[in-house]
């Protein structure tokens, strides 16, 4: 049967708006002076439906007691999702905006350790979007994994 017929289209290859103007240098220029740079925070990788960043767990990212700050690990969470949330979006037309962001904290990381962090999409959205992000330590344990919700604003609109 003829797909066309169906109403049918074949998946495309990503889910991002624009993927050829998109390089993980630009994402660290744009993100120079914020809270990515308080942290260490580095976009390090761009998939077809995913994107990765790293984050040193250092004297910015620990508590007390040597190990990751959770509010560390949220604030990741936090930076990474909306950056890929609004990497799907036509940014001339639309902003995705956090509306909230939960995660479990299930190991710790030491000084010293790195974390590596992918955002995936689980609910794409005309009026929302939700991604889940994993941060997993270069020992290679899961230290977190929370999800972020984004609401999909249309610019123009009172409060974007």
């Amino acid at each position: 049967m003829c797909l066309a017929v169906l109403n049918f289209a074949p998946p495309v290859s990503t889910i991002f708006f624009d993927p050829a103007k998109i390089s993980v240098d630009a994402l660290n220029d744009r993100c120079k002076g914020t809270m990515n740079e308080a942290l260490g925070i580095e976009y390090t990788a761009l998939g077809d439906n995913w994107l990765e960043a790293k984050m040193p767990v250092n004297a910015n990212t620990i508590q007390p007691l040597k190990m990751l700050n959770g509010g560390a690990s949220l604030a990741l969470i936090e930076i990474l999702g909306s950056m890929a949330a609004n990497l799907v979006l036509d940014r001339n037309r639309f902003v995705a905006l956090g509306q909230a962001v939960t995660c479990n904290h299930l190991k710790p990381a030491n000084m010293g350790e790195e974390i590596t962090a992918r955002a995936t999409p689980l609910h794409l959205g005309r009026t929302s979007q939700v991604w889940e992000v994993v941060l997993t330590s270069n020992t290679g344990k899961m230290v977190c994994k929370g999800n972020i919700t984004m609401a999909v604003v249309a610019l123009g609109k009172q409060g974007a």
